[in-house]
Order: C-alpha cells, then sequence, then structure tokens
C-alpha cells in the first residue's frame, strides 16, 4: 500500500481513531499555513530590507518564547490525563481562531506581537500534543492493517522492534498535513495578492473553528494496560522527562534531528535575504517553498517505502549525509535556481529525519510520560532552527559561504551521530 493510498484511506475512515487524529491535522496545518503567508507578507515582503530585518529577529525570539511555557507547564498537564489531551487539542484551535481574529484587526500594530506570541504557544501546544496522540489514535486495527506485529494491548511489539509502525503513521500525518499546507498556501498567496493580508487571517478563523469542531470528535483513547505505564510513578515521569541522559538512541537522535531542523532554518533565511538582496520578486519565494514540499512528499514516500528494511537511525544519518552533500553541490554553483532547488533537497532531508526521530521517542519513552518528553524535545529542536536561521539574518553572507558552512557541519554530523551511538553505552 502506497502512503499516498494509506493516508487517504485513513483520512476518509472516520470510524477510527487516527482517521479522526489524521482530519484534525489537515485542518490545522491549513489554518498554520494561512497565518504564515499572512505574517510573510506583512512582516517582510512588504517592508524595506532593513525593516526586515529587525521585524524577523523580534519574530524569531518568539518562536522560541512559547516552548518556555508549553515545556515546564503544558507538558505535564498533557500527560496527567489521556482524555485531557484531546480537550488541550481542541482548546489549541479554539484559541487560535480568536487570535487570528484579533491580529487581523491589529496587523500594523504593536498588538500584533503578543498576540503572535499566543498563537505560536497554542500552535506549539498542539504540535507537542499530537506527538503524544499518535501511539493512542493508532491502536491495533491500524497496525494489523499495515503489517505490523502488535501485542495484545494493540501496541507494536516491542521485541521485534515495531515502532517502525509510529514512523509510518508519523509519515502520514506529515504527508497530509504537507499536502493541506500547499493547498492553503495556494489560496492564501492569492487571497494576500487580491484582498490582502488581513482577508488571510480572516479565512484562517474559519479554517480553526472547523479544527475546533473536528478535535471534539476525537475518540477517547483505550485505557493503556502495559505496566510502564499504568504503574508509572512521578519519579519515573521525572526520569522519562529527562531521557535523552539515560537513554542513548534518544539522545543521539535528538541530536541528529536538531541538526536538520538548523539546517532547514539556515537555508530558509539564507534563501529568503539572498532574494531581498537581488531583488528577486515573491515567486521565487513561492516556488523555493513548493519545491520544498514536494521534496517532503518524496521524503516521505522513501521512509514508507523501505520503513521495515532499514532502522530509524538509518534514516537519520542518511538525511544527516544527504544535508551535507547537497549543501556541498549547492555551493559549487551559487544562483539563485540552484538555491530553489536545494531547498527542495532539504524538504526531502527533513521529511526522512522527523518522523523517524518521532518513532524512536514513542518507542522508548513511555506514553505516561510522552506529554513532557516531546515537549522538551520540540524546545531542543526550535532552538537549533532559531539559531541557524539568526546566523543569516544576523550577518550577510553569499550562497557560496552559506552552503559549504552548512556542507561542512552536516558531513561532520553524519559522521558523529553513527559512530556516538555505537560507542554510548546502552
Amino acid at each position: 500500500m502506497t502512503l499516498a493510498r494509506a493516508s487517504a484511506q485513513d483520512l476518509f475512515d472516520q470510524k477510527t481513531a487516527f482517521g479522526r487524529l489524521a482530519l484534525v491535522h489537515v485542518i490545522m496545518m491549513a489554518g498554520d499555513t494561512l497565518v504564515t503567508v499572512s505574517l510573510a507578507g506583512s512582516l517582510f515582503f512588504s517592508v524595506s530590507p532593513t525593516e526586515a530585518k529587525g521585524k524577523v529577529l523580534l519574530y524569531l525570539l518568539l518562536t522560541i518564547a512559547p516552548f518556555a511555557v508549553v515545556s515546564p507547564v503544558l507538558g505535564p498537564l498533557i500527560d496527567r490525563s489521556a482524555n485531557g489531551r484531546r480537550i488541550l487539542v481542541a482548546i489549541s484551535a479554539a484559541v487560535r481562531a480568536v487570535l487570528c481574529w484579533m491580529m487581523a484587526e491589529h496587523l500594523n500594530s504593536l498588538w500584533l506581537f503578543p498576540l503572535a506570541f499566543l498563537l505560536l504557544v497554542s500552535s506549539k501546544l498542539y504540535v507537542v500534543t499530537r506527538g503524544a496522540l499518535v501511539p493512542e489514535m493508532a491502536r491495533t486495527d491500524q497496525f494489523r492493517e499495515h503489517g505490523d506485529r502488535v501485542d495484545d494491548a494493540g501496541w507494536p511489539n516491542p521485541d521485534e522492534g515495531d515502532a517502525k509502525g509510529y514512523a509510518g503513521f508519523n509519515a502520514q500525518l506529515t504527508l497530509l498535513g504537507t499536502l493541506s499546507g500547499l493547498v492553503a498556501g495556494s489560496l492564501g498567496a492569492g487571497i494576500l495578492k487580491g484582498i490582502g493580508a488581513p482577508s488571510v487571517l480572516y479565512v484562517a478563523v474559519f479554517v480553526y473553528l472547523g479544527a475546533t469542531v473536528a478535535s471534539a470528535r476525537l475518540q477517547k483513547p483505550v485505557k493503556i494496560v502495559r505496566d510502564q505505564v499504568a504503574g508509572l510513578t512521578q519519579e519515573e515521569r521525572d526520569l522519562n522527562a529527562l531521557n535523552p541522559l539515560g537513554d542513548a538512541e534518544v539522545a543521539w537522535g535528538l541530536v541528529a534531528a536538531s541538526l536538520i531542523r538548523f539546517s532547514a532554518g539556515f537555508t530558509i533565511f539564507l534563501l529568503a535575504f539572498g532574494l531581498r538582496r537581488e531583488s528577486a520578486g515573491l515567486g521565487w519565494y513561492a516556488f523555493a517553498l513548493l519545491l520544498s514540499a514536494g521534496g517532503s512528499l518524496v521524503g516521505l514516500a522513501f521512509v514508507t517505502r523501505v520503513r521495515n528494511l532499514l532502522k530509524e537511525s538509518t534514516f537519520l544519518t542518511i538525511a544527516l549525509i544527504a544535508t551535507g552533500v547537497g549543501a556541498a553541490l549547492a555551493s559549487l554553483d551559487p544562483v539563485l535556481a540552484v538555491q530553489v532547488l536545494l531547498a527542495g533537497w532539504l524538504g526531502l532531508c527533513g521529511a526522512i529525519a522527523q518522523p523517524s526521530f518521532d518513532a524512536i521517542t514513542q518507542k522508548y519513552v513511555a506514553p505516561g510520560a510522552q506529554g513532557r518528553t516531546f515537549a522538551r524535545f520540540a524546545v531542543r529542536q526550535q532552538l537549533l532552527w532559531v539559531v541557524g536561521a539568526l546566523i543569516p539574518v544576523a550577518i550577510a553572507m553569499s550562497f557560496t559561504v552559506g552552503d559549504r558552512l552548512l556542507a561542512i557541519l552536516m558531513i561532520t554530523a553524519s559522521l558523529v551521530y553513527p559512530s556516538g551511538r555505537r560507542r554510548a553505552p546502552s
């Protein structure tokens, strides 16, 4: 069964728990894309390069701040009640609907930034909760249908290492979210050009209202009977929250996935400010985003087709090598078209890495501690994305210099990551 067919089948089968989660994800990603299009039009492309740099720096700092709330406060809340996770998803959507309305009314005032901060908090709340929901929603019926071995409780057989099933479901959500973003992005770009940025946000209001309704339909998770979850003490929860210090597979996986995120942030803003320097049109950036989405689809197809042949750690190694080699080749011919192609290549690499790391986390971290663990991991990954983005924003550099720096870092990482995993104590 191909990834696209499996994704469509699960999405349109609203009798299953995972199908309903997939529908929520599709709507959420559409709303997030509309917000991104609106903010890009108002904060970056509609102002001078100097003014854009200041606004972008402020926005990048805002993208880190929400995790200061999500990680220590909301992460444990996600873990305390499995049923509460459904409520948190619905709250996240409803709050974003209200905030989009308010942002549309204050798009050109200083109120935009605190409103954007609150919207990002709500967005990150959903991202963290979704990671913890996948093992709950992808239960026995879907795993058996996809050919994975499960135990009597409906979980992938840990002795067989079949957490690859999680990688498949994570890839399906990523695929559906990417396609939804493409459609919503095209719609948002048309509205932005024809009517203006506020109108894009008003459309996002109705999209998030739809997500709120869809979230209310999420099924209650089946009670978890595994000893590792049912008997999880607070001390064990705290230990799992610090899982990167205790499990080498997760710790090194987090390093690899975070570096892939770093490369994404670095390349996006290297390209964006390169476009501004060369006075290139908005169409170039849109084409880069389109290629990035296309690369993501190819990467996801690769993950799902060979997920039973390779380990998640192997996928991460492949993503690191491919990122480094792609950047090195791009540095040989640093023209705008090649840089746009690199954006598509990095979209492919990111699509290989993220579902694989999510599967590692879902395999090695007890479900009773996954909420706070995903929150902490999201902090680290977002921090590396922002650090990567800040470099080309703060330091003007050519495509050649930027690509060479990225190539050196990622090729080095592709050698250190597998070596570190093998030498780390189990």
